[in-house]
């Protein structure tokens, strides 16, 4: 039997919470074993503990992170960081130090040159941390993109991210950060760009990296259209076009300002065939000589599997963590050339915009006339909305070079709410 890795975590609220029962759950099993948490407000989740079972688990719970790294560094394997995103960097940089290894919640930060920060802080741990995209580890993506790196399926000449994800107003007021593009002056960017649809993001430039199979494509340019439809500081809805590093392009169209059922859809186009995958639901190879093959999704606890794949890395079974920091560049400077390209936040314009209440949830959502038609003719057509009755101009082409502009950008974008 192999000795239960030794766990922190910080945090007991939101998705902290998933953590503490995947914890518990592995600790049942003999993978981890949780040796303390913290909370300013511990006694807030008096309920929580309980069902937890802290107390018989003999648990150490402290009021802040950094009291209970220092009465329990010598007894830590390693530190889960699920807090808020502008929180991730100086906890991580608390861990690090240390020499502990951390788990942090995605996205590691949105801020391009802190995130460069938390890389030359991450080497100080013998370990590397490991960053929560949690659908990198699934069997059948991996086994997808060897077979897409085989060349089977011929060279990759574009792909596709669709996702439309109702979220009421209320959404919004959950925390103090939610639709934030700062937060106490410090760089949040939260959107479902950079936060919901962050994992499917990621995923894109996944299955367009390589040659080694753990890759991402980098970024050579981006175009962008970002707007709005809810009262926020930020973005709920994204049209990015963007070429990677080996001229391949990408098109995301990405929202909260929609009603109905929730949707995404992951597509790469190659020369022999379409890769089409939405996680849970569908994994589809349709070649163009007509075949089809159908691959039925496995059942997948991504927070599972991505705790022990970790697991297995910090008993040096494998080789490396599924997503590093460093693999985040591409992601986090996509996000941020997103921004810059756009330059502002446009209003979807008020004649398109319907307020909807549903009385069986008591929430509003919003509606805007001829979403689906606009996501579907930008990832297929590349038409932008802007030119189509959405009356702004498409975002200028920006690349990495403009990336030490974020800041002003952001600046700007907060200032014009």
């Amino acid at each position: 039997m192999k000795t239960p890795l030794r766990v922190g975590i910080i945090g007991m609220g939101g998705f902290a919470g998933w953590h503490h029962n995947t914890v518990a759950k592995l600790e049942e099993r003999g993978h981890a074993r949780l040796v303390c948490t913290c909370d300013p407000e511990p006694q807030a989740f008096a309920a929580a503990r309980q069902g937890w079972r802290l107390e018989q688990r003999g648990v150490g719970v402290f009021p802040d992170y950094r009291t209970m790294l220092d009465a329990c560094r010598g007894n830590l394997d390693l530190v889960v960081i699920p807090t808020p995103i502008d929180l991730h960097a100086g906890m991580h940089d608390a861990v690090t130090a240390l020499g502990l290894p951390a788990y942090v919640e995605k996205p590691p930060t949105l801020d391009y040159a802190e995130l460069e920060r938390m890389i030359v802080a991450d080497r100080r741990a013998p370990r590397s941390s490991v960053v929560g995209f949690n659908f990198i580890v699934e069997r059948q993506r991996l086994a997808l993109k060897e077979r897409l790196l085989s060349g089977e399926f011929g060279a990759v000449t574009g792909g596709t991210l669709a996702g439309m994800w109702p979220r009421p107003a209320s959404y919004f007021s959950r925390n103090s950060w939610a639709g934030r593009l700062f937060k106490d002056g410090h760089a949040v960017v939260d959107s479902c760009f950079g936060n919901a649809f962050a994992h499917f993001v990621h995923n894109m430039l996944f299955w367009l990296g390589g040659p080694e199979l753990f890759s991402w494509a980098g970024i050579a340019t981006v175009r962008s259209e970002l707007y709005r439809a809810h009262a926020i500081e930020g973005a709920d809805t994204f049209f990015v076009e963007c070429r990677t590093d080996s001229g391949v392009p990408l098109r995301f169209a990405l929202t909260h300002a929609c009603s109905g059922e929730s949707t995404h859809c992951e597509s790469v186009q190659c020369e022999k065939a379409v890769l089409t995958y939405v996680v849970g639901r569908l994994i589809e190879v349709r070649w163009h000589d007509g075949r089809v093959e159908r691959i039925a999704p496995e059942p997948f606890d991504g927070l599972e599997e991505n705790h022990l794949d970790y697991y297995r890395y910090l008993r040096g079974e494998s080789a490396r963590p599924a997503t590093t920091l460093a693999d985040c560049r591409p992601f986090v400077a996509l996000n941020d050339l997103a921004h810059i390209s756009s330059g502002v936040i446009s209003p979807i314009p008020a004649a398109l915009v319907t307020r909807i209440r549903e009385e069986k949830e008591q929430k509003e959502y919003v509606g805007v006339a001829g979403i689906s038609g606009a996501v579907e003719q930008f990832l297929t057509l590349g038409l932008w909305p802007g030119a189509h009755g959405w009356n702004r101009d498409t975002g200028a082409p920006a690349s990495p070079a403009d990336l030490p502009r974020l800041h002003e950008v952001l600046h700007a974008m907060a200032a014009a709410r």
